[in-house]
């Protein structure tokens, strides 16, 4: 029988995703936190059912699905004081009204962050070596490249680019660390100093632009970033350069992107696009210098799990009378995911 000493809590989430976030072992814990019924998830706060639980809930847990919390909803959950979100950006979850009432918000971003900077790292490696490239080549014609073709081809010193020193964008400096790579930062919001603890020379965006052989976006999708790699900027990226984007499709203006895609002068490994997904006739789809994949970098299968633990983590601080570790506040929004 579920410890009416706890506080009450509420699922709130497309419910396909509750059973990857919060597998077995960790609704145990869960459980121990808190009173929650692990089948009923709300998915629509406007339906009656959900009147009394939202009524009760003094926790809600978050995640994919998740429909905006507004004034309408806080007003049928007086009793609510954190919103713990098993994913990453709160940007569209949560309302004025939830910053206004001092509602704790925390997020599992840094969780999330974590396999989109291991497949950017891969992403890398690979396109230092011309992997994608050559893939097709190999596969249309079944012969390997003479020699001389290598030329130019490998990672030994190979210069990267990183537009954005968020938590993702963070996350893949360390990750570039062990190798021979000349690593270079755009970010207007982080100090020369911070750049160079990152382990990065912090560039102007133009002369970032210009000096890398692969460039990789990880700026938020905010008003100041809209199309942040237009046309005139998407030009100086050196022939032969390869743009990856896992951050959002909106950062780069999606016609010129296709137009230097389709001449061949740059190559990308694109996980994010606009329109998402690209529509059948776009001609990415069949460019032997495009690689394409369905929005996977972030969390995907077993590595919901971490996005789920980072709740269960922060229930257990707010139970031993600590502050969750990854709370987020209302000023941090504006330039970030």
């Amino acid at each position: 029988m579920p410890n009416p000493l706890l506080p009450s809590a509420l699922f709130a989430m497309d419910p396909v995703h509750l059973p990857e976030l919060f597998p077995p072992v960790l609704l145990s814990r869960l459980r121990e936190l808190v009173r929650i019924d692990p089948e009923y998830v709300v998915h629509d706060f406007a339906d009656p059912a959900a009147a009394q639980a939202l009524g009760e809930a003094e926790v809600l847990i978050t995640g994919w699905g998740c429909p905006h919390i507004g004034a309408d909803v806080l007003d049928a959950a007086p009793r609510l004081r954190a919103v713990l979100h098993a994913a990453g950006s709160v940007r569209r979850l949560v309302g004025e009204a939830v910053w206004e009432r001092r509602i704790v918000v925390s997020s599992a971003v840094h969780a999330n962050a974590l396999p989109v900077a291991e497949y950017t790292l891969a992403a890398i490696l690979l396109a230092g070596k011309d992997a994608f490239r050559l893939r097709e080549r190999f596969r249309a014609e079944g012969v390997y490249p003479a020699p001389g073709e290598y030329a130019g081809i490998g990672n030994a010193g190979r210069r990267i680019g990183v537009i954005g020193a968020s938590r993702v964008g963070r996350r893949l400096l360390e990750l570039l660390r062990p190798f021979d790579f000349q690593v270079s930062l755009y970010d207007p919001y982080v100090e020369d100093a911070e750049a160079a603890r990152l382990g990065a020379a912090p560039l102007p965006l133009e002369e970032l632009l210009c000096g890398a052989d692969i460039v990789s976006v990880h700026a938020p999708d905010i008003p100041e970033t809209y199309r942040l790699l237009d046309r005139q900027r998407l030009a100086l990226i050196p022939d032969g350069g390869v743009l990856i984007n896992t951050s959002r499709g909106a950062l780069v203006d999606p016609d010129a992107l296709t137009e230097e895609l389709v001449s061949g002068r740059i190559s990308a490994v694109l996980d994010v696009t606009e329109p998402e997904p690209l529509p059948s006739t776009s001609p990415l789809y069949g460019l032997p210098n495009v690689f394409l994949t369905p929005h996977i970098a972030g969390s995907l299968g077993n590595e919901l799990a971490r996005l789920g633990g980072t709740v269960v983590s922060e229930l257990e601080r707010i139970a031993a009378g600590s502050s969750p570790a990854h709370a987020i506040g209302r000023a941090e929004l504006a330039i970030s995911a």
